[in-house]
């Protein structure tokens, strides 16, 4: 495509969603950088694109709102007349606005493996490319700040997520508890992420370990998170969005899957590990066995 000067780019609602779509958006970027590009996010992540540099306006995509918000929505962004419009989110959305080339979700690829590889398949049409760049997330240097000034001292980092968004996902706080300590002479201080749902959790695991602990559940920006990840030398953690942030920055991200479609959503990139639970009960899965992939990971990194 020739005379590309006006993006909009529809991306997803979850946190570690909108992650897999950044290939897609950052691709876009590189063949188009002078066009000014639009993104209609959701308010749960929008965090995450506000401080990417080449996004001229985010346009917040309301769930709750009903007919009223998608009217308000549509009007607002029918102020601009876009010349490609990318939508990995709806059906019809793209078609009520004004754009003189659509790529919509009827030409994600539904063969390819990872979400991150479908997603990436909706610009196959103007790109040839069949395989993905990485994710990326844009951190400032306050956020970078706001980590050190956290943790300022500790060289081996080890992050832990013990939460998620549904109980099934979650692993048994004890086995937290197991693996960290197993991991005691290879880290200096651990650092729990997640939730204020996630608080009561993170307290039943640092009440049993003998490393050094700061519990941030809640505490934190989303990028202020992101940046303690990138300092951490390991993450691991339920299936959630952590993983994904980890994998943004170059962080190895551990995941540990119950039910769940790992080849499809685990953290994008080949340095990332998951553990699937037998039957995919999490409490069968032992800490001794993620304690081995957590090895694996270290060993691969010397």
């Amino acid at each position: 495509m020739k005379d590309v000067n006006k993006i909009l780019f529809i991306t997803l609602s979850n946190i570690g969603d909108v992650v897999m779509t950044t290939p897609v958006l950052q691709r876009l970027h590189e063949l188009y950088p002078a066009a000014k590009i639009d993104i209609v996010a959701d308010k749960r992540s929008v965090e995450l694109l506000e401080p990417c540099p080449f996004v001229d306006r985010i346009v917040l995509k309301i769930k709750k709102s009903g007919f009223k918000g998608l009217l308000k929505l549509v009007s607002e962004l029918r102020q601009k007349r876009y010349d490609l419009i990318v939508d990995l989110r709806t059906d019809g959305l793209s078609w009520l606005l004004k754009g003189k080339k659509r790529l919509t979700k009827r030409l994600i690829d539904p063969s390819a493996t990872h979400s991150v590889e479908q997603h990436y398949s909706i610009i196959r049409s103007i790109t040839g490319e069949a395989d993905p760049i990485g994710t990326k997330l844009w951190l400032s240097d306050a956020h970078r700040k706001e980590a050190e000034a956290i943790i300022p001292d500790a060289d081996n980092i080890l992050a832990i997520g013990p939460g998620a968004n549904w109980e099934g996902k979650i692993w048994p706080a004890e086995y937290f508890s197991q693996l960290i300590n197993s991991l005691s002479e290879q880290f200096d201080h651990v650092v729990f992420l997640g939730g204020p749902q996630d608080q009561e959790r993170v307290s039943q695991v640092q009440a049993n370990i003998q490393l050094p602990s700061t519990d941030l559940s809640a505490k934190t920006s989303l990028l202020t998170a992101t940046a303690v990840l990138e300092r951490s030398k390991l993450f691991v953690g339920n299936d959630s969005g952590l993983g994904h942030l980890a994998s943004a920055v170059g962080t190895t991200a551990i995941t540990v899957f119950g039910p769940g479609q790992p080849q499809k959503y685990h953290p994008w990139g080949k340095q990332h590990i998951w553990c699937r639970a037998p039957s995919e009960q999490l409490q069968d899965l032992k800490s001794d066995v993620v304690a081995r992939s957590v090895q694996q990971s270290l060993n691969q990194s010397l």
